[in-house]
Order: structure tokens, then sequence, then C-alpha cells
């Protein structure tokens, strides 16, 4: 049996209540996604979030950006288990690759653990997983900590804050939450718990700063769902409404409007039918039976009695609602009357995507609603006066800004500074600084290694800094191959020098260029006589160098040179 709190404080040593309480960021402070913090102290270590990132627009060709997790797996013996907040990618997405190698406990709530399972099963991974349901309000104890799970509410359903008891005193990590009192899915942010909390008085408050540029308060779901009854009811064909996966507020508020106007139901999209599944299951949407209907039967329906919900809302290449707007969709050809919403914020970086698929919804006669024109969407992230509201709430002694860019940190430590938190009471960190609460009280200690992993395909970490080079330069001005092959006796050159060009010019358009380039070649195999030592490696590399500098020289641009060269 687990020792209850008192026991366990009881039993504390002397020695060990000298001992350091320690935070450590691996990711997410200093950039939005990547959430992971490791809480530690002696042997017991537990980590709340492995979320990853989608790739920057220098990241070439990778699919996604992990945490590195060296620490975790440097202190793997001390590990308790995971802790998850909530069911968002930038919060769970690094877990298979954690779990790949540490099998530890995972813990999260109902809805979060029917997501990972999907996603662990997709991974091979879902049958060895240590999965553990949790439920707000309730306790656990792991190593020298007791935790406790607080209900929060955010743009995915079962969020959860957690309270950490440790023998240095307790620490409150927020997650990703709004405070909202008129939530239609009754998962109000739990102010009374964070508030009882505040009395019993907490060490250091570490809250979301996602948002924290945003004055005033958030706005309701309910306010979002009367503006989508509104276009419903003025919309003469389909409605299209794309939004992310995880919505499951907003696909019961469209589940709502279509069961009052007795609409047929669509789900097209490989996700968002996964996790439909899930929350159907678990009960967190509701539709009458024989409401929902496949995407191959929209057809037997007048128009104004479908409403598709699909994926797409950021542009991704290959969603439902990208293939709908280019024209290639099987099922569902836009036209004339049909009503496309975009029920999501534009990420910063996908607004280039995401207008291009407006463009193409307008031009095959679709009405376009998105967030610039209309309020069809409420973030997840709380305001200024909720942050203001936390902080009010816990009254921490120490206050951590977290999930956000570092200006995000810097603005909500100013925050805080304003509610009255001192300034030497505010411990701003970046990814791999060690937070340190001891005897002494708290102050911004050593770092450890951090940074981030590429995802490419199923290489986990093979991609760095000097292949994307090579990517860019690829495709900034394409690659130059120099096939050339010498008689091994002689010297001699016994075929080309042959030049292929891929992604540099067009040889119709360029006059002889690549012909005076093979001049280039033989000058360089002129200059360097057969009996040189190690002639073939001096050969190539001053074909290289001198290829580079003619083709800059012409035409300005810098191909990479691939010379293949053989003796034969």
């Amino acid at each position: 049996m687990p020792l209850n709190k008192a026991e366990k404080r009881e039993n504390v040593s002397d020695d060990n209540l000298t001992k350091m309480l320690k935070i450590i960021p691996l990711g997410g402070l200093g950039e939005i996604g990547l959430n992971m913090m490791a809480i530690e102290y002696g042997s017991s270590l537990i980590v709340i979030d492995a979320g990853l990132m989608f790739p920057e627009d220098y990241m070439l060709g990778i699919d996604f950006v992990i945490p590195d997790m060296d620490y975790i797996r440097q202190n793997k013996s001390k590990l308790s288990g995971v802790i998850l907040t909530h069911a968002h990618e930038d919060h769970i997405g690094a877990l298979p690759y954690l779990l790949r190698e540490i099998n530890t406990p995972v813990f999260g709530t109902a809805f979060t653990l029917g997501v990972v399972r999907h996603k662990l099963e997709e991974h091979g991974l879902l049958s060895a997983a240590l999965l553990n349901e949790i439920i707000p309000g309730n306790s656990l104890s792991l190593g020298e900590f007791d935790l406790e799970f607080i209900r929060v509410s955010h743009s995915v359903v079962d969020g959860v804050a957690v309270a950490v008891r440790s023998p240095v005193g307790t620490i409150i990590h927020t997650g990703d939450f709004k405070i909202t009192h008129t939530n239609i899915d009754g998962m109000i942010t739990d102010v009374n718990r964070f508030a009882r909390y505040g009395e019993e008085g907490v060490l250091a408050l570490l809250s979301d700063s996602t948002n924290v540029e945003k004055e005033g308060y958030t706005i309701s779901d309910r306010e979002i769902g009367e503006t989508l009854e509104k276009i419903t009811s003025k919309s003469r064909g389909r409605i299209i409404v794309a939004l992310f996966a995880s919505s499951i507020t907003r696909i019961q508020q469209m589940v709502d409007i279509a069961t009052a106007r007795d609409k047929k139901l669509v789900f097209n999209g490989r996700s968002i039918e996964a996790t439909v599944e899930i929350a159907k299951h678990l009960g967190y949407i509701r539709f009458p039976q024989g409401m929902r209907i496949d995407v191959e039967k929209i057809a037997n329906f007048p128009d104004d009695r479908i409403v598709i919900i699909t994926t797409g809302s950021q542009g991704e290449p290959m969603s439902a609602l990208a293939r709908m707007a280019s024209g290639i969709h099987k099922q569902v050809k836009i036209r004339d009357g049909d009503t496309v919403i975009l029920s999501s914020k534009f990420i910063p970086g996908n607004e280039k995507a995401i207008a291009k698929i407006i463009n193409n919804l307008y031009r095959r006669g679709a009405d376009v609603i998105y967030e610039k024109i209309s309020d069809i969407h409420v973030s997840g992230h709380a305001f200024q006066e909720e942050l203001k509201l936390m902080i009010h709430l816990t009254k921490p002694r120490y206050f951590i800004p977290i999930h956000g860019e570092y200006r995000h940190l810097v603005l909500h430590a100013r925050l805080a500074e304003q509610t009255g938190i001192p300034k030497s009471g505010i411990l701003l960190a970046e990814n791999g600084r060690i937070i340190v609460f001891d005897e002494n009280g708290g102050r911004l200690g050593d770092s450890v290694e951090t940074g981030r992993v590429m995802i490419d395909g199923k290489g986990i970490g093979d991609v760095g800094k000097s292949i994307l080079k090579e990517r860019r330069a690829l495709s900034e001005d394409g690659v130059v191959a120099v096939n050339l092959a010498f008689d091994e006796d002689t010297g001699i050159i016994v075929y080309g020098p042959e030049l292929v060009s891929r992604g540099f010019v067009f040889e119709g358009e360029t006059g002889h260029l690549l012909q005076d380039a093979i001049c280039v070649v033989l000058e360089v195999v002129e200059d360097v006589a057969p009996d040189t030592p190690n002639r073939i490696e001096i050969i190539r590399q001053r074909m290289q160098a001198d290829l580079r500098k003619y083709f800059n020289f012409t035409i300005k641009r810098r191909p990479v040179i691939l010379p293949f060269i053989m003796e034969i």
C-alpha cells in the first residue's frame, strides 16, 4: 500500500529535506510546441507531457520535430511515469518515441488515453504500453511526489492541470487552459480547487503563456455556436466545416445544429473519423441513430440537408479540404451554393497555404467563412485577465511562465509582476535551464543538454543542420551531376565528361552553358597529370570548386555539384 501524505511527510528524513526539487524544461519554453517538463526530487523523476512540433520553413522534408530526451535516458532509473495534460499533438506527439526506449507508466484522462492508444497502435507499441486512466479530482503517488489532477477548460475535452506536492513544497502546472463559465461540454476550469491550493500555499505556479498578448477574456463557445447557427440558417447548399480533429466541443455543436435542422452528417478525413469514434465511445459526442452517413451517399440527399465535417483548416496539402479545393476529392466536388467554414485560427506559418485553399474554394463557387471575417473560432488558451486570475487564485511564492515563444514568457513575467509577484519571485527560464528549489528558495541553476530531434520518415535524428543545408541548396539552385571515367592504366578519359542537371537550368533557354562547363571539367583534368598521387580525389575537389565559380560567374547560381568519377 502506498503511504498517505501524512505518513510520507513523517518518514522524510532531515537529509531528504535538504535535497533539491528540480524542474527541467526539455521543450516548450521559447517555442510553440515540444512541450515536455521533467520534475525531479532525490531518486524520483516524473515527466509532464511529451509533445512534438511541426516543421518550420527551413526544415525541408521533415515530418515533425520532437524534444531531445537525453536527460530522461540518463535518468531512466528514476523515472516513475509520464503525465499527459491533454490530447493535443504538442503534448502527446513525442510519446511513442519515448516509449520505444523507456516503457514507463503513462497517466492521462479517458479521452487523452483514447487518442494515445490509437497513436501507439500505429507505432506498434500498444500491447506493451502501461496506460493508466486518471480522473480530475483524484490523487496519485509517484515516488516522492503526490499528484492531484485539476479539471481545466481547453479547446480539447478532458484537459487537466497537475498539482505536484513534494517535500520542498507544492508546484502547480496549469497545462493549456482558459477560464470560462459557459462551456457547453461542462468541463469548466475548477477555480475553487486552484483557490484552495492558494490558501494552503503554492511554492511555484507554472502557467500557460500562449495568449498573453491578448487583452481581456476569451469569448465563450456559446457565442461561437450562435454564429455557426446563423451561418447554417442562411446557407442554401451544403455546409462543410473544417477544424482540428480534436475539437470535440465544436463538432458536437455542429451535430446539434444539424440535428435541429434535420440534416445528414458526414465525417471525412482519417484523423477526424478516428477521433470521433474515440469520443463517441467515451460519450463525449452524441448524435441520433441514422443521422450519420458515409461520404459515398451524399449524392442521395439534397445539398441543403448535408453537413460535412472534415480536416484541413491549416492548408495541409493532402487533407480532405485541400483535395476538395483543388477538385481531386473523389466524392465531394465543390460547387456554387456550398458554404465552407474554417473553424480554427490561422497558425503562424500556414497563412499562405490556407489562403491558397480559400482562393480555390471561391473559384469553385463556394462561400468561405474564416476567422478574419467572422467569429467562428475560440481559443483554448487564457487571455490576460484569465492569466491574472490564475495567479490571484494560486498566490504562488514563485512564478514560472511556460508554453510560448520567448516574447510570450517575458510578457507573462511582466503580467505576473503587475499582479504583485516580486521580480525576485519570477523565474524566467528557457529549455534546458534547471529551476532549483531548496531550503534557500528558488533560483535558476545549471543547464542540461536539450535540443530538437527531427523525424523524417522512419529516420529519427538522422537529419541534422548539414543535411538541411544541402536540401536548401538543392531546392534553391538544383544539382549538376558530372559523369567521368578514366582508363585505370593510362589515366586517359574513356567516357565523358557528361553533365546532367536537375532543377538548375532548362538547356534550351541558356545556350551552351552546360557544353561550356564541359570545357571547365576538361581543363581541370588536363591540369592534373596522370601520375599525380591521389589524382581522382584532386580532380573531384578541383572540379567542384571550378564549376561552382563558373556557374556563379555566368548565371549567378550555385548548384550542388556531384562528381561521379570511375576508373575502368
